[in-house]
């Protein structure tokens, strides 16, 4: 494709993934205490069935890859619309528990066939190995859907009441996402699909395993951040204005650690950038207790934030570089789900962490980013479709 339509199709691409993540992901911060409430039921159980919903997600990821491999991406993103719709509209009507479950139980297959890995599966489909800076590109415009989505769900809530703003992100789905979704190329010269439409074999080899633990062990810090960042701050001296301060520079980070990927980091291995990615949050981390949370908490977010801007970015472009653009999506699909579990269960873990150790939970995280960095270093960087060794 020219360069016009590989920016036409990141546009396409960076709009629609930013609302699937602003409509569902991260949806229930502004507006799980208010259907708990309405419903009278605990937050606890409310974020239950929003795990319940990444545990689903993890599940259908690797179908969801292999239709991608075999179609592409087009059909698959503008079916995650529709499901994601039909989610929201049932959520707006909730009245009991089992229909929030429900809800939320379709919401995770939305997500599961409609964010982030599926989105690079398509590009991976239609670009091959060349997909890394159209990667980079949807990355750095969904890194806006927190900035964009909680605001405009807060107005939202406070404005028309929560049940009719899920009826608007479910209209935003047919009437914006829908149709950006449909006009993504229908097919690919860059990838060939499986001739018999058998499922593929993807060893689960040493490279693999690896790669699937990295990115479980990140994600798990990830969210477990995303989750109890300003706790965490504050349990480690920091006041409750400088944790929220410290906290606002999540965003400004992410963004700029892509920008940083864009740039200098394309001359390198995608490898290099995941290995940094990992190793920026116990560096934060080493930071923070030499100078203490009211000195450092600012310096220890921004590391943070950089580290999981350029994390996103590495769990597309690491798999494509070293197995290459074959089986791309079911690739994806298999190291995800690890992940997706692990999403799940992070904020309550930690905050079991945090109430038993208050700041000590840093050495937890840390040591799963050790532990992923470890394990990428044990992985030679080479650019074949053959699994390092």
């Amino acid at each position: 494709m020219s360069a016009h339509n590989r920016l036409a199709v990141i546009l396409l691409l960076g709009t629609t993934q930013t609302l699937g993540w602003a409509s569902s992901f991260y949806l229930p911060a502004i507006l799980g205490h208010r259907i708990a409430n309405d419903l009278e039921m605990s937050n606890t159980w409310f974020f239950a069935a929003f795990s319940g919903a990444l545990v689903v997600s993890a599940v259908v990821g690797p179908r969801a890859g292999r239709t991608v491999d075999a179609v592409g991406g087009r059909e698959v993103l503008a079916a995650s619309n529709l499901i994601l719709a039909a989610g929201l509209g049932l959520l707006a009507f909730a009245h009991s528990q089992l229909m929030l479950w429900l809800a939320w139980l379709i919401l995770g297959l939305g997500m599961g066939i409609g964010l982030y890995d599926t989105a690079f599966a398509a590009l991976g489909r239609i670009y091959g190995l060349e997909a890394r800076s159209a990667i980079t590109g949807i990355t750095l415009l969904a890194g806006f859907a927190s900035t964009v989505g909680w605001p405009l769900t807060a107005w939202g809530a406070a404005e028309l009441g929560w049940r009719e703003t899920c009826l608007a992100w479910a209209a935003a789905h047919i009437v914006v996402g829908l149709p950006l979704n449909l006009l993504l190329p229908t097919a690919s010269s860059a990838v060939a699909p499986t001739e018999d439409g058998s499922k593929p074999h993807i060893a689960i080899d040493r490279a693999m395993l690896v790669l699937g633990f990295a990115f479980a062990a990140s994600w798990t810090v990830v969210t477990a951040m995303a989750v109890h960042l300003p706790r965490l701050l504050e349990a480690a001296g920091a006041s409750t204005v400088q944790a929220v301060a410290a906290g606002a520079l999540i965003g400004p980070s992410q963004v700029g650690a892509r920008l940083f990927e864009a740039g200098l980091m394309k001359r390198f291995h995608p490898m290099v950038s995941a290995r940094l990615s990992v190793a920026l949050h116990p560096l934060g981390a080493v930071v923070l207790g030499a100078f203490g949370a009211a000195a450092a908490s600012g310096v220890f977010t921004v590391l943070h934030g950089a580290g999981s801007g350029i994390l996103t970015i590495a769990r597309g472009t690491v798999p494509l570089a070293m197995f290459g653009p074959e089986n791309y999506g079911y690739r994806l699909g298999l190291l995800g789900a690890p992940s997706r579990i692990m999403m799940a269960a992070a904020p309550l873990l930690f905050g079991l962490l945090i109430d038993r150790y208050g700041a000590g939970a840093l050495f937890f995280s840390s040591g799963l980013s050790i532990a992923a960095f470890l394990g990428l270093c044990c992985l030679r960087i080479r650019n074949t479709v053959a699994s390092p060794q």
